[in-house]
């Protein structure tokens, strides 16, 4: 698989073009973005291309409504390499610019599908909207698909307890800190990912050194102490991680501070990525040092029992 960025006026490689396509931002790459994979890479089979996803960077309301914009559930690299596991042999990434969003429902599909990736099959969602102010809806799409000679398979929506799998869903979740539900719904571990800053180094001199990651590269979930694992070179790390601000020293800023148990080294400046288990309890203020080492303690045990692999 490759991962393409290139601007939408620019051809895309041959390796991308006479498949099966299908289009959206995948941001979280949850059970509703697998299928959709899964479909095109069944079509790709039978129309004999590959199985492309097509997709944009920066996200569209990063231009459009960048005040109503938050932190996306994945980076650009994982959403690539997750489409990948997935079935899909290439993504294009088109670079959002403001002449992309104004082209017409016709022009993209015309310009940007058929000139562009010479698309033979398109899959969809029942709600898939395209084109300036997504003004085109599934009844244009399958008009101008067979108009073009593609095969369109719209597919319904995954639903999981009788709910739409989404990415607000899964947003949802990780904001009341609900990883468990966030994992059903994404089918693996929610991943975080930030760089390892400069802290206090409280947390080293309680007996619990922690990775303080500042600044953040998707969205964090809420405030909690949570069961984690850091990859980190050839070896997978249980851990422990706080978000949210530390009462007990009258600090009100929010953090994300990750202790890898057993870990013993320099992390400064690394980027960490961390997947979470499970909320182990809500933050809260203690009496003093020694209540709060008490509660590391048992907090440290409790993750190592969910988070050792």
């Amino acid at each position: 698989m490759a991962l393409h960025a290139i601007d939408w006026q620019q051809p895309p490689p041959a390796s991308c073009r006479g498949g099966a396509v299908t289009i959206g931002n995948f941001d979280g790459v949850h059970l509703g973005h697998a299928e959709l994979v899964r479909q095109a890479r069944r079509l790709a089979g039978e129309v004999g291309g590959p199985a492309v996803v097509l997709s944009f960077d920066p996200h569209p309301l990063q231009l459009l409504r960048p005040e109503k914009f938050l932190p996306l559930l994945t980076t650009p690299a994982d959403r690539a390499t997750l489409l990948e596991q997935l079935g899909a042999d290439e993504v294009v990434l088109l670079r959002t610019a403001p002449e992309l969003l104004r082209l017409s429902a016709t022009d993209f599909f015309r310009r940007v599908l058929l000139d562009g990736l010479q698309l033979r099959a398109l899959v969809e969602g029942e709600d898939f909207r395209f084109g300036h102010k997504r003004g085109g809806d599934v009844a244009l799409l399958r008009s101008l698909c067979q108009g073009a000679g593609v095969r369109l398979e719209v597919i319904p929506p995954v639903r999981l307890d009788g709910a739409v799998v989404s990415s607000s869903r899964v947003r949802a979740a990780l904001d009341r800190g609900d990883v468990t539900e966030a994992k059903r719904l994404l089918g693996r571990p929610y991943r975080l990912h930030g760089v390892v800053g400069t802290g206090q180094k409280r947390g080293k001199g309680l007996g619990f050194p922690t990775a303080n990651l500042e600044p953040l590269f998707n969205f964090a979930p809420g405030e909690g102490v949570y069961a984690v694992r850091v990859p980190l070179g050839d070896r997978t790390w249980p851990g422990a991680a706080n978000i949210g601000p530390n009462p007990t020293f009258a600090e009100h800023v929010r953090k994300v501070e990750v202790h890898l148990i057993g870990y013993d080294g320099d992390l400064h400046g690394q980027e960490l990525a961390v997947d979470f288990l499970a909320r182990l309890r809500d933050t809260k203020r203690f009496a003093g040092v020694a209540e709060l080492r008490e509660q590391l303690q048992r907090d440290v045990e409790q993750a190592r029992s969910i988070a050792t692999v």
